[in-house]
């Protein structure tokens, strides 16, 4: 029998350093919420996927959908033998997307590879090259989706010099000191310093911030920036990857804004676990690129699209936006009475949309102070005492709580309680 200390040998030998593991166990089966390592113990998982599995782990119909489609075939490039599954996937996502219509959807395999098909689209439309981007933000790792990541270690450093052409502007958050107006006196420094408004191509904002700590964007932040680009002829790209899908009890969380973005990319929970990722966007926008522009040999692979669309049934049929709003609103009760606890390390910020949860670990209570460490141990103890938890954030201290919405109220409670284990304060 294999065990998670042979597989961690096997893997030091094997696998580069450069991948990271929030945990050090190895799966071997999950159902719903919830996971089973190697040695045969049992985890409730608050991390699905890092957000892909909003569906949970081995939906039925999402099961179904695939081998379905595995049975008919998994592969012939949509650039060659086109397919069902990607134009009925793109038709009903066009219309259910919050952007402009009419629209059109382009299916590819990663969530970097949709950002970086978002940026090729919005050069091609708009004949522009330079990206602003936000301090905190993360689009991916790939040459361009780390140089829009607006977080240094461990993203960039020492890889190489970043893509020319972007440009970052600080995020509003309380506790960094920086609010709307800060941000967009910076953007307006940055327009008449740096870099001429009609150089621009796009500004590329995450409803709310995933690996930068679940930071909500303002409202006026968002309207302000739908304005700025409208008189400057500048897109505006949302990005969806880790919000989309009803985490944050919308299906996109840009429904909670009143402007629309002219692109979004999304992927994560598109697929329910399988590879597979898109952008959707004004279709004037979208036909700007050559023939032949875009595309990839997976990209819109026929099983994962035929997943995509069962977790499309699933979060319909099943009612999971109201599933991830009732969710959150369990998460943030509980977090908010341990908060007031004085046996619990101290926690700050509570916030999130839905079922995207998130709050800091401070040093003292009433601070912000980071405690890095602190969080640090609590992942460690909660993956101890059988919870799969994640920590986020540019200083490293954020707790995020990301369940399966489709995860059952027993599950979900026992989960918290491991939560509240974690977080008790050690002499």
């Amino acid at each position: 029998m294999t065990h998670n200390a042979d597989l961690a040998a096997r893997r030091t030998a094997a696998v580069p350093r450069g991948i990271g593991h929030a945990t050090t166990i190895y799966a071997a089966r999950a159902e719903n919420a919830e996971l089973w390592d190697v040695d045969g113990k049992r985890y409730i998982d608050f991390a699905g996927g890092i957000a892909v599995l909003n569906t949970g782990h081995r939906h039925p119909r999402v099961q179904a959908a695939a081998l379905a489609q595995m049975n008919a075939f998994t592969h012939t490039a949509f650039q060659v033998a086109p397919y069902e599954p990607y134009i009925a996937l793109a038709e009903r996502l066009n219309a259910l997307a919050p952007v402009t219509k009419p629209a059109k959807t382009l299916f590819l395999t990663t969530g970097s590879e949709a950002v970086e098909n978002a940026i090729k689209i919005a050069r091609a439309y708009t004949k522009r090259d330079n990206i602003i981007a936000f301090s905190g933000g993360f689009h991916g790792r790939t040459a361009l989706t780390s140089a829009l990541t607006g977080k240094v270690v461990p993203y960039k450093k020492g890889l190489g010099p970043a893509q020319a052409g972007v440009y970052h502007l600080p995020f509003p958050v309380e506790a960094h000191g920086v609010d709307v107006a800060d941000t967009l006196k910076m953007l307006d420094y940055l327009l008449r310093a740096d870099i001429a408004p009609d150089t621009v191509a796009a500004i590329i904002i995450e409803p709310v911030q995933g690996e930068g700590g679940f930071l909500i964007t303002p409202p006026e932040l968002m309207r302000a920036l739908r304005e700025r680009c409208d008189q400057h002829g500048i897109l505006l790209i949302a990005d969806e990857v880790q919000t989309g899908f009803g985490r944050t009890g919308k299906l996109f969380a840009m429904e909670h804004y009143d402007v629309k973005p002219d692109l979004m990319t999304m992927a994560k929970s598109l697929a329910g676990g399988y590879p597979l990722s898109g952008v959707v966007g004004r279709a004037e926008v979208m036909d700007a690129p050559e023939l032949g522009g875009l595309g990839g040999t997976y990209g819109g692979n026929p099983v994962a699209c035929a997943a995509a669309l069962a977790v499309l049934d699933v979060i319909e049929e099943e009612h999971l936006l109201d599933a991830a709003n009732r969710q959150g609103d369990k998460m943030k009760a509980r977090i908010e009475a341990l908060s007031r606890r004085n046996d619990i390390v101290p926690i700050s910020a509570l916030r999130g949309l839905g079922g995207m949860i998130a709050f800091d670990i401070v040093s003292e209570r009433g601070g912000f102070a980071p405690d890095a460490a602190t969080t640090k141990a609590v992942t460690t103890r909660a993956q101890d005492n059988g919870l799969i938890l994640l920590s986020c954030g540019v200083f490293a201290n954020t707790i995020r709580l990301l369940c399966p919405l489709t995860a059952s109220d027993s599950v979900l409670e026992e989960g918290l309680t491991k939560l509240e284990t974690a977080l008790t304060a050690r002499p």
